[in-house]
């Protein structure tokens, strides 16, 4: 199947990695309703096209630099809270659920800024990687406004009421080494460097077993809702479906037989 085309991102697949660009670089990848609607489109095509793993960054200088409601500015700011809740509902929110969804790993490179629903996308990803130029920013209390994108349910999971807080109420720029020191992505490294270990990580996950990795990333995400009964149970469930894959029987035997597994994501 042909590679589908988009107006605000770019979607390429190689050796079954799939790598979804933000793609407008000259407003540093502010993200318009539109933008979210082809990522979630994309999303829709990556079974198709044979993706096991995705990665996601962006064009040029940024990863994101937040939503892009368009329109006056001025003109919004009294009462523009309606539009906000309607682009979050009908756009913005469909495309991270989508996004949390996907039965592939995911790994996102954090090139610049990542700020706002930017922020929260970017840590979306199983794997976060951050250039030492980039930086997480919750800019809304900079604007009256309050975190959007999954930011309150994500980051203090990830680094802690206390610093949660701190970073929604002082809407103050994380950087890259500090987002590493805290936990709060997988790795910082040299911007040169960036892509290049970003497409490593993200095909060593496409040769793994994709339904092991796919269940993973479900269950993990659903235990931090559930009590650990529930987990118990769904993770009887998980081993269900992997142990069910080709991938799995295919893991036994290459242990059996001593040699190095060949995993075809089935």
């Amino acid at each position: 199947m042909t590679t589908p085309t988009f107006e605000t991102i770019k979607l390429d697949i190689a050796d079954h990695v799939a790598t979804l660009t933000l793609n407008r670089p000259e407003r540093l990848n502010s993200m318009p309703p539109a933008m979210a609607d082809e990522i979630r489109e994309a999303l829709d095509y990556l079974p198709v096209l044979g993706a096991r793993a995705l990665l996601i960054t962006g064009e040029g200088r940024g990863f994101c630099s937040g939503a892009d409601l368009g329109g006056d500015r001025t003109a919004s700011a009294v009462g523009g809270g309606a539009n906000s809740r309607k682009a979050l509902r009908n756009h913005y929110n469909p495309m991270l659920l989508a996004l949390a969804n996907l039965d592939i790993p995911v790994v996102t490179a954090v090139n610049g800024p990542a700020a706002g629903v930017g922020c929260s996308f970017a840590l979306s990803g199983d794997f976060t990687l951050v250039g030492k130029s980039g930086y997480f920013l919750q800019a809304f209390v900079n604007i009256g406004l309050v975190p959007d994108g999954g930011s309150s349910w994500l980051l203090p999971r990830l680094v802690g009421v206390p610093r949660a807080l701190q970073m929604m109420m002082l809407g103050e720029k994380i950087s890259g080494d500090q987002a590493a020191d805290w936990g709060m992505v997988y790795k910082c490294v040299d911007d040169a460097d960036l892509l290049a270990e970003a497409k490593t990580l993200a095909a060593r996950l496409a040769s793994g077993p994709t339904v092991s990795l796919g269940t993973m990333r479900k269950v993990l995400r659903a235990g931090l809702s559930q009590s650990f009964s529930e987990t118990l149970d769904a993770e009887a469930m998980g081993q269900f479906i992997a142990g069910n894959s080709e991938d799995a029987v295919e893991g036994v035997l290459a242990f059996q037989e001593k040699r190095k597994t060949a995993f075809k994501g089935k």
